[in-house]
């Protein structure tokens, strides 16, 4: 029998209800000849009992620090929770399941607690309940360090659990089920009737995911462009193809040569400028500003550097740290809050000309400023105002056409 592997995230385990549709997927797969490895995120979203976000609600103090390693030993308990319950849903169905933590399921990682990467996996567990006849049912986004120690991989991190495994385990593919039917060219909680992607690249939606679509983690991605595992995002409930991940060479219809494939934003942004009279250059202050920032773990981006000004973005929440790293240095710094990253992302748009000027024309013809902007081979991103966001995305979805069904569902 061959084994495949999915993937439940949180929503689609929230309830009882969905619970059996989620059983109905692993069921069909044994009744297809294929034996599931199922891998599971934690259930729901913040505010239910055991998502990520309510537990880490329990220990979260604007006022103090927590520490990494008691965090990911709460984190990873939501994950755990799931893989026990949809474990017991499935035994009730008269289909044999265990439940399994990622470190029981072999996975060792690095000791970058909250953060860390998979290193390696020892199948023996998940072998020999296969062999047994059992379906293993994994406790996705945690693994262990060679000394025992639990880590958690990031938010999204059970994709990559899944994503390895099926590399591990050489399935050559990955089903990971979600509450859509599928990857969406933007945001429809902003365009409800956006289509669905039939197909998209490892190189699109790694992008996609990094300029803030919440689809899939970027990790995740890269394993499955490096192992050529496919990916297929899917409904749990909704009948359909969903959306294929790969390389491109497995479709019917190219896919390289879309201009534009989707829209991406990242939110709650703050807009930082640090103006001198010095030469940033000359006297190596740029270096030691972001060294600064860098060892107080602030991440920045869209930096743009001359010999006066520095400027950049950061994660809102950074604000008053960024403001006392830097205040030592008596530099003239604004710190704006209510920025919004907004990216058009596309394969194709490597060589095109014309591109920065459409995206130009239609945010200026929807009166959206554009603060700052930066581009690579597969995406334009412009900093504007996050209540112009809504403005922005309806803008750039109709002046690319991403509401054309060529390539699409």
């Amino acid at each position: 029998m061959d084994i495949c592997v999915q993937k439940f995230g949180g929503s689609s385990l929230a309830t009882s209800e969905q619970r059996v549709h989620v059983c109905d997927r692993i069921n069909e797969a044994y009744e297809k000849g294929c034996h599931p490895v199922v891998v599971v995120s934690a259930m729901g979203r913040a505010g239910d009992p055991y998502a990520t976000d309510t537990l880490l609600s329990l220990v979260k103090s604007a006022d103090s620090q927590q520490d990494a390693r008691n965090l990911d030993l709460l984190l990873a308990c939501g994950e755990i929770i799931s893989a026990v319950v949809l474990s017991e849903a499935l035994n009730a169905r008269g289909l044999k399941a265990q439940a399994v933590t990622g470190w029981q399921g072999g996975i060792l990682t690095d000791a970058n607690h909250g953060s860390a990467r998979i290193l390696s996996i020892n199948p023996k567990k998940i072998y020999s309940l296969i062999e047994a006849g059992v379906i293993p049912v994994v406790a996705g986004f945690q693994g262990a360090t060679n000394d025992g120690e639990i880590t958690t991989l990031g938010r999204g991190g059970s994709d990559t659990t899944a994503v390895a495994l099926a590399a591990v385990l050489k399935t050559g593919y990955v089903e990971i089920y979600t509450d859509v039917d599928g990857i969406k060219t933007v945001d429809p909680r902003i365009i409800p009737d956006a289509p669905t992607l039939s197909t998209l690249t490892y190189r699109e939606i790694m992008e996609m995911a990094h300029l803030g679509a919440k689809v899939i983690h970027p990790r995740a991605v890269e394993i499955g462009m490096e192992a050529g595992i496919t990916i297929r995002v899917l409904s749990t409930v909704e009948p359909g193809k969903g959306t294929i991940i790969s390389s491109g060479k497995e479709v019917e219809h190219p896919i390289s040569d879309r201009v534009v494939t989707g829209i991406a934003y990242i939110s709650n942004r703050a807009h930082v400028r640090i103006a001198s009279e010095q030469d940033f250059n000359q006297s190596k202050l740029a270096l030691q500003i972001f060294q600064e920032l860098a060892n107080h773990g602030v991440s920045v981006d869209l930096i743009y550097l001359s010999p006066n000004l520095i400027a950049f973005i950061i994660d809102q929440e950074m604000s008053d740290l960024v403001k006392k790293v830097l205040a030592p240095y008596r530099l003239n710094i604004s710190v704006e809050k209510g920025y919004t990253k907004v990216s058009v992302v596309g394969a194709g748009m490597h060589g095109v000309p014309g591109v920065m000027a459409r995206v130009v024309q239609s945010l200026e013809q929807a009166k959206v400023g554009i603060y700052h902007t930066t581009d690579s081979h597969a995406n334009i991103s412009c900093l504007i105002k996050e209540d112009k966001l809504t403005d922005a995305v309806q803008a750039l979805f109709q002046e690319f056409e991403l509401s054309n069904k060529e390539g699409q569902e």
